[in-house]
């Protein structure tokens, strides 16, 4: 049986490491860098000038705007939206000459919306289906279908997965499921 794909499409003006991987369907715009070990999944639109280091693994279906940079640690799982000039940062204790410097691993998981010039602080891990309002600085974990914003990033409700706000509640609405994870995930 032979399967269709649809081969990635990479601007010409976009500079791709060997060995990097971009997944079918998906489409790198104007004067991005991949690099090498960088894993994009299939059918993700990549913006103009974004920057995705190496070891980053992105999701399938995500779509990243214009002027974002996905440092070493970040991880974005399938569905993601992230804003134009979003920030993530992979650095507690960053200096220009520390030898010693740690890379602080942050997950995005499924369906979650990052808003334009949104700040993430690394170490967090933004839930499934949450929302995180244009020009925040979260610097904590953002519960699944969570919304947020500010400076600190402060709870304002609860979304469904559409993106809906459903809730002002402080508390979960029990229809919002969440899929509890393994340690193999």
């Amino acid at each position: 049986m032979m399967i269709n794909e649809t081969p990635a499409f990479v601007h010409p003006t976009c500079e791709v490491e060997e060995g990097a991987l971009i997944g079918s369907g998906s489409k790198v715009w104007h004067v991005g860098h991949i690099r090498a070990k960088a894993t994009i999944g299939r059918d993700c639109t990549i913006g103009r000038n974004v920057f995705v280091d190496a070891g980053v693994s992105v999701g399938d279906r995500v779509k990243i705007q214009n002027n974002v940079s996905v440092y070493a640690g970040v991880t974005i799982e399938d569905e993601v939206f992230v804003g134009p000039s979003a920030v993530f940062t992979n650095d507690l204790h960053p200096r220009a000459q520390n030898s010693q410097w740690v890379i602080t691993p942050t997950l995005i998981c499924r369906g979650s919306s990052i808003g334009a010039n949104a700040t993430i602080i690394c170490g967090v891990r933004v839930g499934e289906y949450s929302m995180i309002a244009a020009g925040s600085v979260v610097t904590r974990d953002v519960e699944p279908f969570q919304l947020v914003a500010g400076n600190p990033a402060r709870h304002l409700g609860w979304v469904d997965e559409s993106g809906q706000v459903v809730s002002r509640d402080v508390t979960r609405p029990a229809h919002l499921a969440v899929t509890e994870r393994t340690g193999d995930e």
